[in-house]
């Protein structure tokens, strides 16, 4: 816990401000060994809040449908998973099986659904896997495409990925151009079981260190030997504005990679990832031929000294991280509407697969924006941005020195890195590398918050960075507030 008992003002999820907090909280908690099976329903929400372990109990009202799909929950929010009062097969007929949460006599929180299962169908985009049919289909296209790749132009290439991404204005779920699904899940249902349990206020282990508004972080992809000769000088360009930035360097097959280069980052306080195997999109295809290209990866990772890893074109299955030694990784858009791997994870912070920590991308690439949207300035990043920060979330960008070496472009991305600079003078915002942002989730996952008399601390390695805050309810409207006022990181 820092500091005393001084309020702090920040900008909270859906715009609101703190109010003066007080210290005295009653909240009775539960024993962990009284817990029980409970504890897989609330596990989402206590993994997202860090708050004191049994405060709150959840139940389901009823048996489940044997198959997910798709139901709204209170009015607005597409869920997707198993319903005690059916399910719609596409994201449209969500609105068709609007279910609600009702708190019982004894102060459970009744539920139709099981929040841990809805959350980690839409963090691991269970909902876009589809049919049989349309998965074979996306395959055999997508192989035809990379076969025919050597022998396209770059203009050639931009046709194509603008034709597959026509239709993408017609897709509603998620919901473009930032999704905070799992954010609205999370937050109405903490909420309402604060509600049926009486408690006007519930502590919780703030989101980011030294109670940071939220967290921004810059990653560069290094796809061409052309961007490999540029990264110097875009190390220039954001060490001007103060940012360092994480580089994701494909080690096989695109360009050479001496240690001459990789030492450059590391001297300059620049942090290297690893990017794939060869940038050939083929990754996760096969199975054994995955099992392979892991193994090297892994050697990769040893042999650049890297924590983090992020695939190529931003292809995924998550179901196959086990076979990574990494401690992160970076592959998962938030919305992915134009990527050749439509989904997204529907959250705008980092959250586990495994032992391993997603940090998601947040943000619209420079490729896209450039090349697919021709949007020529900053304003749809600086809208998600404000998306972003207004739900206390990570804003992650991927930025390509390939593609910011014209004089166009590269304006572009120094006006994004002016609006960084004012954004951090302006309020607390942590800009950190990707690796820190790794640690500090890390360690937040094993943070509690247990009371010492009429206090409430934080525990767990590294709780001296932690900030204490406040869950409370406001005439019905979920806000935050912070105990005590936290120095900028």
């Amino acid at each position: 816990m820092r500091g005393g008992a001084s309020s702090v003002k920040v900008q909270l999820e859906q715009g609101l401000t703190v109010e003066e907090p007080r210290l005295h909280v009653e909240i009775q908690t539960i024993p962990r060994e009284e817990i029980g099976p409970r504890k897989l329903l609330s596990q989402a929400i206590q993994d997202r809040y860090r708050y004191p372990e049994g405060s709150l109990q959840f139940s389901l009202d009823g048996p489940l449908s044997a198959r997910p799909g798709y139901f709204r929950f209170s009015g607005n929010t597409t869920c997707f998973g198993r319903s005690s009062r059916g399910v719609g097969q596409q994201a449209t007929d969500a609105s068709q099986f609007e279910v609600h949460c009702v708190p019982t006599n004894n102060g459970d929180l009744s539920l139709p659904f099981d929040p841990t299962e809805v959350v980690d169908n839409l963090r691991l985009e269970r909902y876009a896997y589809g049919d049989g049919n349309s998965l074979s289909l996306q395959t055999a296209l997508k192989t035809l495409y990379y076969t025919v790749r050597p022998l396209t132009t770059h203009s050639m290439r931009r046709c194509i990925q603008r034709f597959r991404a026509r239709n993408w204005t017609r897709v509603s779920f998620p919901k473009w151009p930032v999704d905070t699904t799992v954010e609205d899940i999370c937050g109405k249902l903490l909420l309402s079981a604060m509600e049926a349990k009486h408690v006007n206020k519930l502590p919780f282990v703030w989101f980011w260190p030294n109670g940071a508004r939220g967290c921004l972080t810059m990653t560069h992809d290094v796809e061409t030997e052309a961007g490999r000769s540029f990264c110097s000088e875009l190390m220039n360009i954001d060490d001007a504005y103060g940012v360092k930035a994480s580089f994701q360097i494909v080690p096989e097959g695109r360009y050479h990679v001496s240690q001459a280069f990789l030492a450059s980052f590391r001297k300059r306080g620049f942090e290297i990832a690893v990017q794939d195997l060869n940038h050939d999109g083929r990754l996760f295809d096969d199975r054994q031929e995955f099992l392979r290209r892991a193994k090297k990866i892994n050697q990769y990772k040893e042999k650049f000294g890297a924590k983090g890893f992020r695939a190529a074109v931003l292809y995924r299955k998550p179901e196959w991280y086990g076979d990574f030694n990494f401690a992160y990784d970076m592959s998962i858009p938030n919305v992915a509407h134009l990527d050749p791997q439509s989904g997204g994870c529907c959250t705008v912070f980092p959250y586990f697969i495994g032992d391993m920590v997603e940090l998601p991308v947040t943000t619209v690439q420079d490729y896209m924006l450039f090349h697919i949207l021709n949007e020529h300035s900053i304003s749809l990043w600086q809208s998600q941005i404000e998306t972003i920060l207004g739900h206390n979330g990570l804003v992650s960008f991927i930025v390509h020195p390939d593609y910011v070496i014209e004089t166009g472009p590269r304006k572009i991305y120094e006006s994004l890195l002016a609006h960084i600079h004012e954004l951090r003078a302006k309020t607390n915002l942590w800009c950190a590398l990707p690796l820190d942002i790794e640690s500090w989730w890390r360690a937040r996952s094993q943070m509690s918050v247990v009371k010492h008399g009429n206090r409430w601390q934080i525990e767990g390695e590294h709780s001296h960075r932690a900030t204490l805050a406040f869950a409370k309810n406001a005439n019905g409207k979920l806000v935050y507030e912070l105990e005590s006022a936290a120095a900028a990181v």
